[in-house]
């Protein structure tokens, strides 16, 4: 019979509020994220194609359709999008300066990435789930990594 693996923690732990506040910002940072990703790509579908559609929508993020209504009623309810029978989705004030700071952030993490040596695809990809983890503290040292780069 195997014996279950002992692990040893590298670090002591963190005290318990430090750690719950930490584990819980994470839960709020997940919940988030859909939001974000779902602005993010209206705005981008809004600056190309002039519409962002809800079939379109839920193509792109990879979800079914009724999935992708469900999110964007959210967003609704949210204040950051509204929707019209036969026009599709389109972001409110709110929604557009949620896109602003999601791509801004994007970008940062995705130079920052490059800057270290993350091939430029894999930094893409990898930026989609930093993204919405990252703390406003870590944009800062990373804007002031990349600046100090020149």
């Amino acid at each position: 019979m195997n014996a279950a693996p002992q692990f040893e923690p590298h670090d002591p732990l963190p005290e318990e509020p430090t750690q719950a506040e930490r584990f819980g910002r994470a839960r709020t940072a997940q919940s988030t994220a859909l939001l974000e990703d779902y602005v993010e790509l209206i705005a981008d579908l809004l600056a190309i194609n002039g519409e962002a559609r809800p079939i379109d929508i839920a193509r792109r993020l990879g979800v079914s359709h009724p999935t992708a209504a469900k999110s964007i009623n959210r967003l609704k309810r949210e204040g950051l999008a509204t929707a019209k029978p036969y026009r599709g989705v389109f972001l409110t004030e709110a929604g557009v300066a949620l896109a602003d700071r999601v791509r801004t952030r994007h970008r940062l993490v995705v130079q920052v990435l490059e800057a270290i040596g993350v091939p430029p695809e894999t930094a893409e990809a990898d930026a989609e789930g930093i993204e919405h983890h990252v703390s406003d503290v870590s944009l800062r040292a990373f804007s002031r990594f990349l600046k100090a780069r020149g």
